[in-house]
């Protein structure tokens, strides 16, 4: 194949070189090709697989090589040939071109690169034998170019047409490598290239969610590059091919019975193939008996008739594909059925077309020679009207569409390049083009600014690549009642859809393959449902996947995320993971069990409290009572009832007033409360030491102005720390996150470190010297010892206040709270039972020991 190419080239080297060398310009030598000519003002080429060349004559270097012979004349090839005549007779005959004919030049490339090259050669090289020009210069042969069907053959001789910037029209070549402008700057198509064909088919596969697809592909620039932008799409889209294959054109068992092997192991139940071979890979699907899957087609072979048979329809019906857009063309149906032969050896094709209708046999010169044995055929009055052949069918007009619009945008080009007004053209010095010795980069100017609508109603026009909107038929293989397969449309593909969804279809139309009669699922991992995210598998495609949970205060609330997202600060995950919802807000409420017990606590502390206020009022003229300075026993009843009470503003919602006033309150009555003590204390030993001659003195230190002097004083340094604490850094409610991160700790912020210390230091302080002093006249000689019971509730209130410390440190949210609460309210039953109940034990139940006579008396010691 490519040592004809580089033979057709040499001898177009050769020929231009023996060009220069000699007065005139003289064909050498002519290639034998089969095609179809007319002539006119201008000439369009056109290139297309009317015969298959199936051995071409070897070279040896030493003969001149014989000339190829092509067979199998294909009808539908050789109808869109005779569409690209119907076009060019259409424009001739209306007003598109006044004053202008077209003509043609029609060959037939057989299938092969070189015949092809051959042929595009002879194109361009013109029809005329010499040129007296001594420069060799003169009209151009063609204005452009309609073909090459195959995209090999389209890379190949746009690769030469190219450098002369010749317009080559291509009807069906789809490689989207040809789309490269500075490789190919003078190719264009009416057809959509691969990389539209393959988003085409990705959309299908979207549209079903087959995201775990095998990829077949013939071994050819065709299947090559519609492969690797099928894997690009598929890897955007977020699937991924379970197998990638080539499906050799020689046919080789051997890899045929591979790529069968790889389908039959596969977990992918659609097949994605690109190419238009596939006889001998389905005949070995069929002999292994491989079903179940779900083909999907390249517009290569999905109306392909080779497969549309009973044969293979238990492997392919259901099928689904795309097909380049089907179109109307009015009048083409007769002008194909008065089709005859005319005796223009130029026209050949036509002659082979008769041949193979009517089974006869023409000489060159067009002499009949079946009708001169006797034999009435070939005689050109054969009618084809009523013949019914894949030649004659204008239902299904695909690739002959699009040869009517290539045929078509060359003539608006060369519409618009005729209509062009003298100094506001696009050429230098704003000039226009001279019909009369028409460039062909002139014509390719226009023709990439072409732009009408056919008859059928479809836009056309080149983006800047040379390719045409993209638009498809979905087509889907029904089974007949005979056995045999029928391709309908069931949906459309639009690229160019400005409104609604690309793709278009008719999920009741479609013809499902399997025993559920719905489309198969093909993924190599479920979709990951909301609340979870995607992590790959390592060492697999992407698309295979596995599902993880996403963790505490993430989510994720679609389908497949790839990953989970945290929170706000004020949110937390619900328990599927797929939404926030506000945290829940913790604090120690009246409601919870907790705190109705706390609370419960607090005001039986009150109501003792009050209690031993009645029963000292009611007793307040008992010795027990004066004895133990009543003054500062109802102080420091009145104290204790403040501590009981205090624990109130500790529970509920915090509140800006509750955090101010808890601490506050909780540290000016527990001081007021110590203070008694301390007073009550001192007054005890200064009482004692009073008693002896050396210490009559010292009782007058403690009168009654001077007990309160010093509670006053005690309790005015503690307002005075309170005072500070909260004008410089007051507590404020806050949420707090840190303890557990699913709620809220609605809690106060003490705001000073430094104050709270403080507070609570200063409460320590007293307590210790209250302790201290108590401890000391713990052994007075008095019977009824109020030392011993004060030393006793200082002793309970440091023990509670040194454990409250660690255990308020390492409580989390309310239960911290619950702590402080509970160390008031135990520090408050500790002084309020070692202190006053002893004495409303006498004053209730031993009433004839509250004399006087009975506390002053001393123990008596047992010898």
């Amino acid at each position: 194949m490519w040592i004809s190419l580089n033979i057709c080239l040499y001898l177009s080297i050769y020929y231009i070189y023996a060009a220069f060398i000699s007065d005139s310009c003289q064909l050498q030598e002519r290639f034998k090709l089969n095609g179809m000519y007319q002539n006119g003002d201008f000439i369009i080429g056109g290139l297309f697989e009317v015969q298959n060349l199936k051995v071409f004559p070897e070279l040896n270097f030493r003969t001149e090589p014989e000339l190829p012979h092509c067979e199998e004349f294909y009808m539908a090839s050789f109808q869109q040939a005779l569409t690209m005549v119907f076009a060019i007779n259409e424009i001739n005959n209306n007003n598109l071109l006044p004053n202008i004919t077209l003509g043609y030049q029609i060959y037939d490339n057989c299938l092969r690169l070189g015949v092809a090259f051959r042929a595009a050669i002879s194109l361009v090289s013109g029809t005329e034998e010499t040129f007296s020009n001594l420069n060799c210069t003169g009209p151009p042969p063609v204005i452009g170019i309609v073909g090459d069907p195959g995209s090999t053959q389209s890379i190949a001789i746009s690769s030469v047409l190219g450098l002369f910037r010749v317009p080559m029209v291509s009807y069906y070549a789809t490689c989207s490598c040809l789309s490269d402008r500075k490789k190919y700057p003078s190719f264009f198509r009416t057809i959509p290239s691969d990389a539209f064909q393959v988003r085409a088919m990705v959309q299908i596969l979207k549209h079903f969610g087959w995201t775990w697809v095998g990829l077949l592909y013939s071994d050819d620039d065709y299947g090559i590059y519609a492969a690797q932008s099928f894997q690009q799409e598929m890897y955007w889209f977020g699937g991924c091919v379970a197998f990638s294959e080539i499906l050799p054109y020689d046919n080789n068992r051997r890899d045929i019975q591979r790529i069968v092997e790889v389908i039959q192991t596969s977990t992918a139940r659609v097949l994605v193939a690109f190419s238009t071979d596939l006889s001998s890979l389905m005949d070995e699907l069929l002999l292994q008996n491989v079903t179940g899957k779900q083909w999907i087609a390249s517009e290569a072979w999905t109306t392909t008739p080779v497969l549309q048979t009973a044969q293979y329809l238990p492997l392919l019906r259901g099928t689904l594909g795309i097909a380049i857009r089907r179109g109307q063309i009015q009048g083409l149906h007769d002008f194909l059925k008065g089709l005859r032969p005319d005796n223009n050896p130029k026209n050949s094709t036509i002659k082979i077309f008769w041949e193979n209708m009517f089974e006869c046999k023409f000489e060159v010169g067009g002499k009949n020679i079946a009708q001169e044995q006797g034999e009435n055929k070939c005689s050109g009055q054969e009618d084809l009207s009523s013949t019914d052949t894949a030649f004659t069918d204008v239902s299904e007009l695909r690739a002959s569409y699009n040869v009517y619009k290539a045929v078509y945008a060359l003539a608006h080009a060369l519409h618009d390049l005729m209509h062009c007004e003298e100094g506001r053209g696009p050429f230098s010095k704003n000039g226009c083009a001279d019909i009369s010795n028409l460039k062909p980069w002139q014509l390719v100017h226009y023709l990439e600014k072409v732009n009408f609508t056919t008859g059928f109603g479809d836009h056309v026009s080149f983006n800047e690549n040379g390719d045409a909107l993209a638009i498809y038929d979905v087509m889907n293989w029904h089974p007949r009642s005979d056995g045999s397969i029928v391709v309908r449309t069931v949906g459309v593909v639009n690229e160019g859809a400005t409104r609604g969804k690309v793709l278009k279809l008719d999920d009741d139309a479609l013809y499902w393959n399997f025993e559920t009669k719905k489309p198969p699922r093909s993924v190599c991992s479920e979709s990951c449902h909301p609340g979870t995210r995607r992590v790959r598998r390592k060492g697999l495609p992407v698309c295979c996947f596995d599902c993880l949970p996403c963790g505490d205060g993430e989510i994720s609330n679609t389908t497949d995320s790839p990953e989970c997202f945290r929170c706000p600060d004020e949110f937390w995950s619900s328990p599927e993971n797929d939404n926030c919802i506000p945290k829940e807000v913790e604090f120690l409420s009246y409601e919870d069990p907790l705190g109705i017990s706390l609370t419960t606590a607090s005001l039986l502390g009150t109501s003792f409290c009050a209690l031993v206020m009645v029963i000292f009022a009611l007793h307040r003229n008992t010795p027990i009572v004066r004895a133990n300075n009543s003054e500062l026993s109802f102080l420091l009843l009145v104290s204790l009832k403040l501590c009981f009470l205090c624990v109130l503003l500790f529970i509920g919602r915090p509140q800006l007033w509750t955090c101010q006033l808890r601490h506050a309150v909780f540290g000016i009555s527990f001081v007021l409360c110590i203070s008694s003590i301390l007073v009550k204390t001192m007054v005890v030993i200064a009482v004692f030491k009073s008693s002896r001659p050396e210490g009559k003195s010292a009782i007058k230190w403690f009168g009654s102005a001077q007990q309160r002097g010093t509670v006053l004083a005690l309790i005015s340094t503690q307002v005075a720390i309170c005072t500070v604490w909260l004008s410089t850094a007051s507590p404020t409610p806050l949420k707090n996150s840190h303890y557990i991160r699913s709620k809220i700790v609605y809690e106060c912020a003490i705001g000073s470190v430094a104050g709270f210390s403080m507070l609570l230091g200063y409460i320590g302080l007293l307590a210790a010297v209250s302790f201290l002093l108590a401890f000391m006249a713990r052994k007075l000689p008095d019977n009824f010892n109020e030392a011993k019971f004060i030393t006793f509730s200082m002793l309970v209130f440091c023990a509670v206040w040194i454990a409250f410390v660690p255990a308020y440190v390492s409580s989390p949210g309310k239960y911290a709270v619950a702590v402080e609460i509970f160390a008031i309210l135990a520090s408050s039953f500790g002084l309020l039972v070692a202190i006053f109940a002893p004495k409303c034990y006498i004053i209730i139940l031993h009433p004839e020991r509250n004399t006087k006579k009975a506390i002053m008396e001393r123990p008596t010691q047992n010898k």
